[in-house]
Formats: C-alpha cells, structure tokens, sequence
C-alpha cells in the first residue's frame, strides 16, 4: 500500500503544537491526529517494555562483579515497576482511530518518558564510580540501544520522547564530565541531539500524513455526497446495445425508467423500448428515427431529445452514446446515457412563454412580433414579395383606466385582445406591444386592398360597445400600416414607418388608418427640431404674448385681453401656436411655459387699469400637477394683480382625466378667487355635469359655431340660443369667439351673448400695441 502524498496546501506545524503544549489552528483535525499518536505509542507499547527489561538484564549482568547484587536487584526492580506501569499505560490508551484526544491525554505522556529516563538516569549516576572501562563502554552501549529503541516507540509522543532522551543523556553526560572524559560527554550529547532531530522530523511526518489522509478522506466523502445527491436527484441511467441493437445488461435504474423488468429487457430491440405502444403501427417521432439514423451510422451523438410515451404519459429523453469496438476494430454496439429532461424542457417552454408572450392578454409580445417581422421580411426579399405591418393604437382607452381603474381597463385590453385574435388568419399575426398599443405582422403584403380591408375590418371591430363587468365601455382605434420594401426594408425602420403613419391617423382624430408617405418622415424629423428648439426657447426668450382684445357685446366696451402665445425664432420665424403646443404636452414643457405665460399675462395686467381682465389658456396637462395652485397663487402675489382680474379657460378634455386630480386642482385655483372660463364648449365632450359641478364664470362659443350660424344653418343657432339661456340660468356670461364681419356682430348681438372676441374688434396685438389700445380707451381697435 502506497503512502498518501502530503498536500503542498497543508497548513505548517508548530513545535508548541507537535508537543502538544498549545492547540492548533484546525481544533477537530488536530484532536484526531493527537488520537492517531496515542494509537501509534500504544502499538508500540510492549516493543518498548521488553527493551526496558532486556536491557535492564544486561546492566544487571554487567554490573553485579563489581556493584552489590541487592543494589542491582532494588534498581532493576524499580526499572521494572516504571517500564510496566509505562507499558500499562499505553495499553490501556482506547483505540481513538476516527476518534479525537484532547491535549492533557497527550501532555500526560511526558510523565511516562520522565519515569523512564529516571529509573535509567540513576544506574550511570550510582554505579558510575564501581565501574572499570570495558563495563562503562557496555552501560554506554545499552543506554544508547535504550535512547534508540524509545526515539522508535514514542517518537508519535514527541513529549515523552524528548523528556527521556534528553533526562537519560544528561544522566550519562554527568559522570563522564566529573570523570574529565569529555569527549565521551559531547559525542553522548550530540548523539541525542541528533536522536531528538530525527524524532521531532518523523512525529512531524507523521502527523503531516495523517493530516493528509484526513484531508484526502474529508474530499472522499464529499464527493460521495455529492454523487449520492446526483444520483438521487438526476434521473440518468445507462444504457448498452450490442451490434444488432438490441439491449444487453439492462440497468435497474433505465428499467425502471421504462416501467419494465431488466430480465425482460435483455435481448428487447432498443428501438422497440422507446417507441413503446407506436412500435406496431410505425407511427414513429422524428425524433426516434433520427435516433435510428444515428445507430445506422455507428458515430457518437449527444444531447438527442425524443418522446417517449411511459404509461400514457408523455415524457422527454435525452440519450448520448458512443459505439464500441474491440481490439480488432470489430463493431459491438452501443454504450450510452440516457436522462428524463421532462422537468427541464416544461420549464423551458415556460421561460420560453414569459420571453414571448404577454402576460396579460397571451398574446405574442414585442420581442416575438419583432422576430416575426424580422423572418416575414426575410421571406418576402428571398420570394420578391412584400411584408406588412400595423400599428394599432386604441382610442379613449386612457379615459376608461382614469375613471374605471386598471383593473377595467386590463379586462377590457383582455377582449380587445380576443376580438384581434380572431380577424388574424395564418397570413397573419397579432401581437401586443405595450399599453394600448398593438401589431399586426403581415407577412404576405402583396395584396394592398387586402390588407386595407384588415384595417378598417380592425377599426370597425374594435369599435364595437364592450360590455365588461357592468360597463358599457365604448373606445375605438387608430391604425398606421406600412409595407417593405417601398416604406422599409428591415424590422426597425418598417416599425418607425408605421408608427409615423398611426401618428398621422391619431392626429386626424382617431378611427381611421392611415399608410405611409414620404412626408411623414419630414414631418417627423420637423417635430424633432421643433421639440429641441422648444427646449431652449424660454432660455432664449424666444416666446412672447400676444394679447387680443374681449369686448362688451352690447356697448363695445373693452372687458380685457385674451393672452396668446408666440413663439418669435430667429432662424424658423413665426412659430404658430398649432404647431409646437402639442408639442409641449407631450415632452412635458408645458409646465414652466405655462408658469412663465401665468406670471407673464399677470405682471402686465397689474398695469392695466380699472378692472381689465386677462384670460390665459390652462392645458390639461398642467392640471395633472400639483403645484399649479402655488404657480397661479405665487402670480398673483408678485404681480399684486387682484385674483378677480386674472381668467382661466380651460377646455372640455379636462374632465375627461378626472382621474388625474385635475378638477380637484381647479377647485383650488377658484378657492383663490380666479375667474374660470369653459373655452370651445360644444366641440368635445359637452355635458351638462361639468357646468353643474364647477363654478364656471363664463362659457366660450367656438368660432366654428358662430360662422354657421350667421350663414343662417339652423343647428348651429339653436345651439347658440340653447348655449346663451342656459349660461343666464347658471349665472354665467357668454363670450362669442371668432366674429369678424358686421352679420356675424349682429348675429351674436341679436342671441344675447355677453361678449364678443375676434378679429373685428382686434387680433392679437404685442404688448406694446395693447397698451396703446388701452390708452385711447378705443372699442373698436381693428387690426391693419
């Protein structure tokens, strides 16, 4: 048997800790290692007493010519007694193999080695002077022997070791000194010098090694562990065919596997095991007959996943092998591994799923529909045809998560989703993007009335009432179509292509689709640097107000200014209001425009006199913040304008965002004694609710309505005369928008409106220019 080698990673070992005076680093292997030295000193136990007791007989021998023989006997009598009571000791150590010592068993070694150096130490000290040459030669010969044989038995007990080597050299030192031999007495010396250095090194090579072998047995078992562990946990098992494929010593575990006995198994066809119930009607999966390629070739194969139907229930192999020759390079077979990776492959599909799939509706997500798209423009390139796509944004749908909640408004993207599914046929696929954003990868465009027809069929669909848990909800859709190669010729700018063309058909107002042009791309790149340009405008002091004059309709008297934002650049020109507010809301700039024009508008109307007001127009998307109050309050304060001169118009689309705490921060703004005014009423989401609900002090007719209605159209009248008594009703002045010819003056005179804007009496005027107005005191201040 071969000795371990020592791991060159073993810790060094201390002289304190090889005697056992200190504890080392390791407390549970050192205490095993100590258990180990006692088994080695007890091994040797009887070695050593009958080397005490030989030797003791030839002293005794030697000495009894010239030293009294009761003095021989009462001194071997003693030596005797110590070599027994060591030997007894020893034996008497249990057998601590596997087992731990502590440090006190082995320090009570050293009293077994002092014992025995002093009953040895005494015959050269007392029987020194009675001897001649030739006997102090033989004494020095036996105590040599003695020093030697205890460096072999107790060198495992360093302690003991050094305590009766170094005692008895120094028992035999002394008299050779007294008697001036001194070169005896050094080469005594030397010679246990060299007997304790060769004992330290082999108790230290001793301990090392069992150091080691426990090492090696601490790496053995946890490597049996984890082998149990994987033998427990993985449902692997081998397997071995011979040349005409049929099974040879069937293992337990691949038996068990095929809920088939090993016996019944030896001598099956290989092939036939694994198609189970399909083997007679040859219904194979292509994965067994790739199995069957492979065995026909006779070369290795791995990772081959194949169905296998166990007890009716489906299941997943993988099967590895490697064929087997014999020294002559005749073919044997087969030897390999299979493993059930039933587990495994469930929880890839799912993964697979969650990576794909939208999780709310199960539709395929963006990272599907994107690779859908990639591979449909693949195809329609290699096959000289075209690829569609559709961007399918829903319309009002923020409206129903506002005022229903999420989870309506989750339930509701769950029928949208299935209305979609069922339009798509396998030209087809549907996905979900995000939000209320959906696809449509088209993946043979070839036909463009076809999948015009889709669109509107979409739109149409969608815009169907849904009825979803007790609400009637009704939304509608937006649709941007774009087609390779003319609009694009890979994924990602075919998707920006449609995504421009739904921005055109949501900017028409919803419930159309559109395709895509050339122009859109400029309109969007014109946006952008409209969008950059917007960012430093403030900073540049490009914006300006414009201020348009609101008069009384009945004497013409001026009532105040409505304050209009320009926007002045230097490199674009005039900037129309149409053009960047949007804009603005969307990249949420409208918040400090909108502080600036409030502070603005108010600081010039504190020049004002009398009790002129100022109109300023407040978007919805201001509303949604919260410290708008403090924006309008703070106004007021530095401009020291009265709240009752500074006028709010909002629009009807504010109280479709109910849920953003919008009318709430209105409230709060009246609280402070702003005047409120509904502007373009009639032309959104009129109700009669939001009059009742919110203090309003005005209502503003849109132009649109007061150019039709001096046309004489009769609708347009009857709602001007409808808007005009109910305002009267509630308390309410009417203000007319838009009239610039003498009819139209007339006209909204004749309906009772209390005040009149537009450009017969003004158009936006710059600063300077209103206050020239205000000066003359005119009321008929028409532009040049």
């Amino acid at each position: 048997m071969t000795t371990p080698p020592i791991p060159s990673s073993l810790p060094p070992i201390s002289v304190a800790t090889l005697l056992g005076l200190r504890e080392g680093e390791d407390v549970q292997t050192w205490g095993r290692i100590r258990a180990a030295q006692l088994l080695a000193g007890r091994e040797l136990a009887l070695f050593l007493l009958a080397a005490n007791l030989i030797g003791a007989a030839l002293v005794v021998m030697m000495l009894s010519p010239v030293v009294a023989l009761w003095q021989l006997l009462v001194w071997a009598a003693l030596l005797a007694a110590a070599a027994v009571a060591v030997a007894f000791r020893r034996l008497r150590t249990p057998d601590r193999s596997g087992n731990s010592a502590t440090l006190d068993t082995v320090r009570t070694t050293l009293f077994d080695g002092l014992a025995l150096a002093a009953t040895w130490g005494a015959a050269p000290l007392l029987f020194a002077r009675y001897t001649a040459p030739p006997t102090e030669l033989g004494l020095w010969m036996v105590l040599s022997v003695l020093m030697i044989a205890a460096a072999l038995a107790l060198s495992p007990l360093m302690l003991a070791t050094l305590a009766f080597i170094g005692v008895l050299a120094v028992a035999v030192a002394i008299p050779l000194i007294f008697s001036h031999a001194y070169v005896a007495a050094a080469a005594t010396t030397m010679f246990a010098g060299l007997l304790i250095y060769a004992s330290a090194i082999r108790a230290r090579n001793f301990a090392a090694l069992h150091m080691s072998e426990l090492t090696l047995s601490e790496r053995d078992e946890t490597v049996s562990l984890l082998l149990r562990e994987f033998e427990d946990s993985r449902a692997d098992w081998l397997w071995e065919v011979d040349a005409a494929r049929r099974i040879v010593r069937a293992s337990p575990r691949f038996a068990h596997a095929c809920r088939l006995s090993p016996d019944a198994m030896n001598g099956m066809p290989f092939l036939q095991v694994l198609a189970g119930p399909t083997w007679e009607a040859g219904n194979f999966s292509a994965g067994l007959r790739q199995l069957a390629e492979k065995l026909k070739q006779r070369g290795s194969f791995r990772d081959l996943a194949l169905p296998i139907i166990i007890d009716g229930e489906e299941r997943w192999w993988e099967i590895a092998a490697s064929p087997r020759y014999d020294a002559d390079g005749t073919f044997l077979g087969f030897r390999g591994v299979g493993s059930d990776v039933t587990e495994q492959r469930a929880s890839a599909d799912r993964i697979y799923r969650m990576a794909r799939f939208d999780t709310l509706t199960g539709l395929p997500n963006r990272l599907h529909v994107n690779e859908t798209l990639s591979r449909a423009l693949d195809d329609a390139e290699r096959w000289r045809s075209r690829a569609g796509f559709m961007m399918i944004d829903l319309d009002r749908f923020k409206a129903v998560n506002d005022t229903l909640g999420h989870p309506i408004g989750d339930r509701l993207l769950g029928r949208v989703s299935e209305r979609l599914s069922q339009l798509m046929s396998d030209n087809e696929l549907i996905g979900r993007l995000g939000g209320d954003e959906f696809a449509v990868v088209v993946r043979d465009a070839s036909d463009p009335q076809r999948v015009e027809r889709l669109a509107r069929t979409i739109i149409d669909t969608l815009s169907r009432p849904y009825e979803v848990d007790q609400h009637t909800l009704f939304i509608g859709a937006s649709v941007g179509v774009a087609t390779s190669p003319r609009d694009g010729r890979t994924a990602e700018t075919l998707i920006r292509s449609a995504d421009l063309a739904l921005y055109r058909s949501k900017d028409r107002g919803g419930g159309v689709f559109h395709a895509y042009e050339p122009q859109l791309h400029a309109d969007a790149e014109e946006r952008r640097v409209l969008e950059l340009e917007l960012r430093q405008a403030l900073e540049r002091r490009q914006l300006a107000l414009h201020y348009q004059p609101v008069v009384e309709a009945a004497s013409g008297t001026l009532r105040g200014f409505e304050a209009l934002l320009r926007w002045n650049h230097p490199r674009l020109g005039s900037i129309g209001p149409d053009r960047f507010i949007a804009i603005a809301e969307e990249t949420r700039l409208i918040s400090p425009i909108g502080e600036w024009v409030a502070r603005t508008a108010c600081e010039e109307a504190a020049r004002w006199p009398g009790d002129l007001r100022v109109a300023v127009n407040v978007s919805p998307e201001q509303l949604t913040n919260p410290h708008f109050v403090t924006v309008i309050a703070s106004a007021l304060v530095q401009s020291r304008l009265p709240a009752h001169r500074l006028e709010l118009e909002v629009t009807e689309g504010v109280f479709m965002r109910e849920g953003t705490g919008a009318t709430r921060v209105l409230e709060q703004v009246l609280d402070l004694g702003v005047r409120l005014s509904l502007d373009d009423f009639g032309t959104g989401y009129s109700s009669l609710g939001y009059l009742s609900r919110t203090r309003f002090s005005s209502i503003k007719i849109d132009r649109s309505f007061v150019v039709s209605a001096a046309k004489g159209v009769p609708e347009p009248l009857a709602i001007i005369r409808a808007v005009v008594a109910l305002a009267r009703s509630l308390g309410m002045a009417t203000t007319a928008e838009g009239v610039e010819t003498e009819a139209e003056l007339a006209m909204v005179r004749e309906l009772g409106c209390s005040n009149i804007q537009g450009y017969y009496f003004g158009r936006p005027l710059p600063v300077a220019e209103a206050r020239e107005v205000i000066r003359r005191g005119s009321t008929n201040a028409r532009a040049a």
